[in-house]
């Protein structure tokens, strides 16, 4: 057996687990209906004028979350890392990710509605809108962001 094919075997047998054990608790599953979003401001920690709606899990406490962000338009987040990997998908909107420790809109890879982007742990990176966007974003709780310029956090500001 090759090493694909034992890692496939591995993760078709991890999801049978997975199914089995929802199934065992009879978990009714969570349906998230876009126009009954529950938006609020977003934590401080991101620059003012964002909101944000949890679909799944609890971002800032250990294990996985899914949550959506409204961005305005001409929304900036500096450069910034994450302790956990994130993983972006654009629903609305255009948004607008480049890497590096300094934001620079002459860089940046504009992802449309439906598009998909993995920043790893560690990996710095920056955004932009230019129009009104949602993001959802997938990742490992809890959730953090640290600026490469401490001058950059809103915190601080």
């Amino acid at each position: 057996m090759t090493n694909t094919s034992k890692y496939l075997a591995a993760a078709i047998t991890a999801l049978s687990v997975v199914g089995a054990a929802q199934a065992e608790n009879h978990q009714t599953p969570a349906a998230y209906v876009p126009a009954s979003a529950d938006w609020a401001p977003a934590p401080p920690v991101l620059p003012a004028g964002a909101e944000i709606a949890v679909l799944s899990g609890n971002p800032f406490a250990e294990g996985w979350f899914v949550l959506r962000l409204k961005l305005p338009a001409g929304y900036d987040v500096p450069a910034h890392i994450h302790s956990g990997a994130e993983l972006i998908t654009v629903v609305s909107g255009e948004f607008n990710v480049g890497h590096g420790q300094k934001l620079d809109r002459d860089t940046t890879t504009t992802l449309p509605a439906g598009g998909f982007i993995e920043m790893p742990a560690g990996h710095p990176h920056y955004a932009w809108t230019g129009s009104e966007t949602v993001v959802q974003i997938h990742g490992p709780g809890p959730f953090d962001i640290t600026y490469i310029d401490p001058s950059d956090n809103p915190l601080n500001q």
